[in-house]
């Protein structure tokens, strides 16, 4: 099977769409499919890697895009393009309708487009009315990406509602695809040093993983203190791009907890699943709820590192039904310091929560089911 995958972000750009690309070109390339990957300038595989990688889709402008045309063409016919939707991914200011009018275009002359919905598209009136004008730019993509798809994956179910009116009553079947973590098993060894150097008084290490942006850094602002004031202070680890920042901003205020918090700043993929591995649970808090597109929680899951986070808007059901992770609804502050002590208090209950993770990832988030799921529409 022949796969065009066409993505806005390839390594060694860093993103989480770029990661889940990298993954997926992997996932069918070993399974025995032939996959080419299409991305902006500077995008790179590696040299163990089975694919090949076109940076060529330049400033994703109409001559940019006529030119990719002659570029695939060379291939056999029809195509099959595995597009990752995000609508800030495409440039122009978000509004790249050029781009979804191409590959209606392609789908036309009898490509087979699939799209990955890794995000919809932005609200209504939460921002400015420039916000709002891109929000309607953004429906009336959404209507013609519809016309160019064959079939579309959601990261999350919530995409699919909020997609499925714009089909305006065209059949196009919908898929669910969870994005799965793309941090592979850490070394022992490398664990184990982060642990010495961080938990050598033996108190729980508690790590929060992510990217430290405005609305989830607010939350885990308010959140800390639940975590350092307990009778055994524990110590806190800040993992990933940005985390320096929040620790300087958290301390400007708290400046009594210098001691026990960490931070790692950007990390390799080996450090990240290191310094992952080596927490005694994760705290990882979302604005619209841990869902089956976080990728930060998906690590801590596929490492069996146990989370306490949050129910909100985007949560799905099995998140309750599964009992994989503590849960507290976003708001609830004395919900949330109730689930952190438990934690803190019972390390049987880690070790419970811990496998209970691993089997849920390994049961429903693994990356084998997207493979699986994708290569069964040929």
């Amino acid at each position: 099977m022949l796969w065009h995958l066409v993505t806005p972000e390839f390594p060694p750009r860093v993103g989480g769409v770029s990661d889940y690309a990298q993954l997926i070109a992997r996932g069918l390339a070993e399974a025995g499919d032939e996959v080419h990957v299409w991305c902006p300038p500077g995008g790179k595989s590696e040299t163990s890697d089975r694919f090949l990688v076109h940076a060529e889709l330049g400033g994703l402008r109409r001559a940019d895009l006529d030119r990719l045309d002659g570029l695939l063409d060379r291939f056999a016919s029809p195509g099959r393009l595995l597009v990752q939707w995000v609508p800030h991914g495409y440039g122009h200011r978000a509004m790249n309708l050029t781009f979804c009018l191409w590959l209606w275009r392609r789908s036309r002359r009898g490509d087979e487009i699939d799209l990955m919905v890794h995000e919809p598209y932005l609200a209504f009136w939460d921002g400015t009315w420039r916000q709002s004008a891109a929000a309607i730019v953004h429906r009336v993509m959404t209507i013609v990406l519809l016309r160019a798809a064959k079939r579309v994956w959601v990261a999350i179910p919530s995409w699919e509602r909020a997609w499925r009116p714009y089909t305006l009553g065209r059949q196009v079947p919908f898929g669910w695809l969870p994005i799965p973590s793309s941090l592979d098993e850490p070394d022992a060894e490398a664990v184990g040093l982060v642990r010495k150097r961080l938990a050598a008084d033996d108190r729980p290490l508690v790590g929060h993983f992510g990217t430290y942006g405005a609305l989830v850094s607010d939350l885990l602002f308010a959140l800390l203190p639940a975590v350092l004031e307990q009778p055994v202070t524990p110590r806190v680890l800040l993992i990933g791009s940005g985390s320096e920042q929040f620790r300087t901003t958290f301390l400007k205020e708290q400046p009594q907890h210098e001691a026990a918090i960490y931070a790692t700043g950007s990390l390799s993929p080996a450090d990240l699943s290191a310094h992952v591995a080596a927490c005694d649970f994760l705290v990882q808090p979302y604005p619209d709820g841990i869902s089956s597109r976080r990728t930060t929680a998906m690590a801590g899951l596929r490492l069996g590192v146990p989370i306490v986070t949050t129910r909100g808007r985007l949560t799905e059901p099995l998140w309750d039904d599964a009992h994989a992770v503590k849960l507290s609804d976003v708001r609830d502050a004395s919900g949330w310091a109730r689930q952190v002590q438990d934690l803190l208090q019972r390390p049987e209950e880690r070790g419970y929560l811990g496998k209970t993770g691993n089997e849920l990832y390994e049961r429903l988030f693994d990356v084998r089911h997207t493979i699986a799921a994708l290569r069964a529409t040929a």
